[in-house]
């Protein structure tokens, strides 16, 4: 039964099924690839590496015989394709990179890769993560796992990453989180998503987006899960100056802990307009789970968090036109062909880059440009210092908050938002953290009237993950999520 069933286990299973020798890791990947086969019309992967992950599993295979195993030997994975991998494509769901193959490796893809991890592919993914639905990638928009009668996004911009976790296609993934690119999918698509303290994992060889903002981190099935991952990806690195020379905890002892005596706060600002009253029913429900818990429940206020979206919406995209200025068709990537050297950059650009990625190199340029910059720009950066103390003065009270993940559940294709700015209200629960650098954690909590998964958000103190795997754990525990029934 294990072994007909085996994709469905979760990754703290499947590491000990192999330790245990109840199944191979060349049987578990194979099973992986056949499905990523099977499921190709959810469009998750960019590549597959369907080649050298078998040949990787048969060396795990060999090492687990010989005693020699990782933290995650054999255990098969994916990376959402902004992580640099040497040798294979990497194309962050740009036409820009379409055909660009890295000479070196990200951090997080190589702690991976050291802790026995086979890499099945490169996840889909919103065109330079710029994106809340993984509808604007050049290769296509990625299919919810959870679609019934009517198709379903799975939230971006780490969508690809968040279906391939949800519909069993892997046992976990990276994914990024500039404004809440992992815990918006997690929550969308009925998994565990875990943006750390930024600084905790080092961004070298992620494709940048916003610097001061990007956060690499896990999206799984359960809470244990992303604590086994987040452990393997964190830590210093010399060649990231945000990282942080910080020691790394245990973060899965901390799954089980009692949470008695701890304080939890409910900010009254994330009750907000338009926000789906089943969402909120349930935000009371996992109150009444962490309260009979022994948790104490506490009403909070962070006052400047209603400012946080439309800071971070100067505040990434003036960081997204600087960073994005490197693809010029240059040194490297996609080139079109131009009378004379400006007209191959205007060329390269317009091809290059998709309508959302051109929206936000536009504002960013406009907010850092000489007659706004003042207006706009350090305007930005100053509520940014009051949505950091807001949290300051919180967590001298509580010890976690807890929030809804997303106003909303999944929407179909064709009924998302057609404003831009009506799309960006997607990230208005969890973009907080990121603009103050907290660590945050979404938590399948139920099923809407649709059986549309939604998410429950606990954010914690800097470098304080521990309490989100404590509380998340007990949070995972009496939701009792019903999670994605798949065949064999």
């Amino acid at each position: 039964m294990v072994g007909v069933f085996m994709h469905t286990l979760s990754l703290y299973d499947i590491k000990h099924g192999l330790l245990g020798k109840k199944f191979s890791s060349v049987e578990i990947t194979r099973r992986f690839l056949d499905r990523i086969a099977k499921h190709s019309h959810w469009n998750a992967f960019i590549t597959v590496c369907e080649e050298s992950a078998l040949r990787t599993a048969q060396l795990s295979d060999q090492k687990i015989k010989n005693g020699t195993a990782g933290a995650l030997e054999g255990v098969p994975i994916a990376l959402k394709d902004l992580f640099m991998t040497k040798g294979i494509r990497t194309t962050a769901g740009s036409k820009m990179l379409q055909n660009f193959i890295p000479p070196y490796e990200s951090t997080v893809s190589q702690k991976l890769l050291d802790a026995g991890a086979v890499v099945l592919g490169k996840t889909n993914m919103d065109e330079f993560a710029m994106g809340s639905a993984n509808i604007t990638s050049r290769y296509g928009p990625v299919v919810n796992p959870w679609s019934l009668d009517k198709k379903l996004v799975p939230g971006g911009s780490s969508g690809g990453s968040a279906a391939a976790v949800a519909g069993y296609l892997c046992a976990a993934a990276t994914g990024s989180d500039t404004g809440g690119s992992v815990r918006q999918p997690a929550a969308f698509s009925g998994i565990v998503g875990l943006k750390p303290t930024y600084g905790r994992c080092s961004r070298y060889g992620m494709t940048a987006f916003a610097s001061s903002l990007d956060q690499a981190g896990p999206l799984t099935r359960t809470v244990r899960d992303a604590a086994i991952f987040l452990r393997i990806i964190s830590g210093h690195d010399e060649k990231d100056s945000t990282s942080a020379a910080r020691p790394v905890p245990d973060f899965e002892s901390f799954a089980g802990k009692s949470i008695k005596g701890m304080k939890i706060g409910l900010p009254k600002e994330y009750r907000m307009d338009g926000m789906s009253e089943e969402i909120v029913d349930f935000w009371r429900k996992g109150a009444e789970i962490l309260k009979e818990a022994g948790a104490e429940i506490i009403d909070v206020s962070l006052p400047h968090s209603k400012y946080a979206l439309p800071a971070y919406y100067i505040i990434a995209p003036a960081e997204a036109s600087a960073n994005l200025a490197r693809y010029d068709g240059v040194r490297y990537g996609f080139r079109a062909e131009g009378k004379n050297l400006r007209e191959m950059y205007e060329n390269t650009r317009a091809e290059g880059f998709g309508d959302e990625v051109k929206r936000r190199i536009l504002i960013g340029t406009y907010v850092l440009s000489a007659g706004y910059y003042d207006a706009y720009y350090l305007r930005a950066l100053k509520v940014q210092k009051l949505i950091r103390q807001d949290f300051v003065s919180v967590f001298k009270e509580v010890d976690v908050l807890l929030t809804p993940s997303t106003p909303n559940s999944a929407f179909a294709f064709g009924e998302e938002p057609k404003d831009p700015v009506s799309m960006y209200l997607n990230d208005v629960c969890t973009v907080t953290a990121n603009m103050a650098g907290l660590p945050g954690v979404s938590i399948p909590i139920g099923l809407d009237k649709q059986s549309r998964p939604l998410g429950l958000q606990l954010i914690a103190p800097h470098f304080m993950e521990e309490s989100l795997i404590q509380v998340g754990a007990i949070l995972e525990d009496g939701a009792n999520f019903p999670m994605l029934k798949e065949e064999s």
